[in-house]
């Protein structure tokens, strides 16, 4: 925990929260003394396939069985700015995985200083073992039957086997013999 008081806002869809997310809120929480996980409502450009709710609800469960008693979850109705500043945020932290993910975040990072030139931005790097997880590739994969365990804390892996219409006993063949194509990633993460 950091001894200065400062504040940390992690903002996001989290459709679903990922081990990818959860190691960097893991890693923002030994940097800042308090961080906030921001679920937002969607966006202009996500249809999100978990409600809010249901999503700040993995979120919370995944930092409690992580044991990160310094980090918050809370809902995101409005620009990350002003979200920011109503909790007393001193920086937002983004995970980057990618050169791509880096372009969309560095034009996040100036229009955010524009709105709010106190407000920093930290990013930190993926680690490699979670560099290729994406929330979309996990319901990709999950929607057409594919294990997702390795990808996602256990209480969202049941999640998605509920509500991806290709899970559940139909595949289960499949899924024993392996033609998901996913059984030979697991272990390798």
């Amino acid at each position: 925990m950091s001894p200065d008081g400062r504040v940390a806002m992690c903002p996001g869809t989290y459709d679903p929260v990922t081990l990818g997310h959860m190691d960097i809120i893991e890693r923002a929480a030994r940097i800042f003394s308090e961080v906030v996980v921001a679920v937002t409502d969607g966006s202009f450009k996500k249809q999100p396939m978990f409600s809010t709710d249901e999503r700040i609800a993995f979120v919370r469960q995944a930092a409690l069985d992580m044991g990160l008693d310094n980090v918050r979850v809370e809902p995101l109705g409005e620009l990350v700015t002003e979200h920011a500043r109503l909790i007393g945020a001193h920086a937002v932290v983004k995970g980057l995985r990618a050169i791509s993910d880096f372009d969309y975040e560095f034009q996040m990072a100036q229009i955010n200083k524009y709105l709010a030139p106190e407000l920093e931005t930290v990013y930190l790097p993926a680690s490699p073992r979670f560099s290729f997880i994406s929330s979309s590739g996990v319901r990709e994969v999950a929607a057409w039957g594919g294990d997702v365990e390795a990808w996602v804390p256990a209480h969202v892996a049941r999640a998605l086997r509920e509500r991806s219409p290709r899970l559940g006993s139909a595949n289960s063949a499949d899924n024993d013999r392996g033609d998901d194509g996913m059984r030979s990633l697991r272990g390798r993460t």
